[in-house]
């Protein structure tokens, strides 16, 4: 059966390069994946897959199942397809999105000997407000037994972790004056803006060591010679995990009333992007996906630990609610970092073609193991339980 999976996905191969292609020539910043959804949604139900578009509300979001028509396990795909600002794909999501179309294509073909269905999720918005969190929040994943995506990099390397975070907004209201001829009538919107700067720069020796923060100020004034009225702080707050990064949240947000209250200015605190969870990988789940890259011809050598480097995902949040994995294959020989011109080439590249369609495989393969395989998914859901 698995020769089965692997011949269809090769004998789309050429398609699925076409449909990576076309979304890395037309990237599309968040939500606004209307080519990207369409193509990828097309092609399923060209194999079959029923498709619902706007999942949860959300105009490029859309769920596809296969159903075999016999009990079984659910095995879910995530496809992800949301571009960059001037970057575009230097992220490879154009090649997250085709990996999870050709993955749940190439399970379907082995559904009616098996039982149980396929899920493709396209869940937009991953650099920003990632339709995960949404997808997560009102359930959608809750009825599936594993989820899985496969992510680029520049080495194949296991499921492992990610920051959790939380992005937050400091809006302080001032009072305009003349900066030179009566700056004693203002209330300087700013600098209660550079005080919550300076008083999370002094907080950061006293947190862990896996916390992450880092803002920027995107309203600071409009003149030299004018007493801001407005301005904005706006902050990612990263931890290892939701429980302390809540904490660390309280104490940061104690910055910024602190300068507010020392300048006279008003403060408006808010989350200008979703929160996401820290990503829980099921190792069960994992060492199946990492065997299976093995026999498409990975050698083990090759697969490196994870480095625990990777920012924070939405896939974090899916993995809250379900058994997940998130890994990663090589699309490139050199070192290059993900946001960056150099990977959105590579993603564009031949060699990263490939490793999608190895990713693909690898995804597909480790989802039959879990549809034959009832002893292996009750240790999947056993460990699962225990972390929770």
């Amino acid at each position: 059966m698995k020769e089965i999976v692997i011949s269809k996905i090769d004998e789309l191969q050429n398609e699925f390069y076409e449909i990576s292609k076309f979304i890395g020539e037309n990237p599309e910043l968040g939500h606004e994946e209307v080519k990207a959804c369409k193509i990828l949604s097309e092609k399923l139900k060209e194999h079959g897959f029923s498709v619902t578009i706007g999942t949860c509300g959300l105009p490029t979001a859309f769920t596809a199942v296969y159903d075999s028509g016999k009990p079984g396990p659910s095995i879910g795909f995530m496809a992800e397809y949301d571009a960059l600002p001037e970057l575009g794909h230097a992220c490879g999501h154009n090649l997250i999105g085709t990996m999870a179309v050709a993955a749940g294509i190439g399970l379907s073909s082995v559904l009616e000997h098996c039982g149980g269905k396929v899920y493709v999720y396209g869940t937009p918005a991953e650099e920003t407000r990632g339709g995960k969190v949404t997808m997560a929040e009102e359930g959608v994943f809750d009825h599936l037994d594993v989820a899985m995506m496969v992510h680029p990099y520049y080495i194949h390397q296991k499921s492992g972790t990610s920051l959790a975070m939380d992005a937050l907004q400091f809006e302080f209201f001032g009072k305009p004056a003349h900066a030179a001829a009566a700056p004693h009538e203002g209330i300087n919107a700013l600098d209660a803006v550079i005080q919550t700067f300076n008083g999370i720069n002094a907080l950061r020796q006293h947190v862990k060591s896996d916390v992450r923060i880092h803002g920027i100020i995107p309203e600071g004034g409009k003149a030299a010679n004018i007493v801001p009225e407005y301005a904005v702080a706006q902050f990612y707050v990263r931890a290892s995990t939701r429980r302390y990064v809540n904490e660390v949240v309280k104490k940061v947000k104690a910055c910024a009333e602190a300068a507010a209250l020392a300048t006279g200015a008003r403060l408006e605190i808010s989350n200008y992007e979703f929160s996401y969870d820290d990503m829980v990988t099921n190792e069960e789940l994992s060492t199946v996906f990492n065997n299976n890259l093995i026999a498409l011809g990975v050698s083990p050598g090759d697969i490196y630990e994870d480095e625990g480097d990777h920012g924070s995902l939405d896939m974090g949040n899916v993995s809250q609610v379900v058994p997940a994995i998130h890994p990663y294959v090589q699309i490139c020989s050199e070192p290059y970092a993900c946001h960056t011109h150099e990977f959105r080439e590579a993603a564009m590249s031949d060699q990263g073609r490939e490793a999608m369609i190895l990713g693909a495989k690898t995804m597909a393969l480790t989802g039959y193991d879990i549809l034959i395989n009832s002893e292996l998914l009750e240790r999947v859901k056993e460990e699962f339980r225990s972390k929770r």
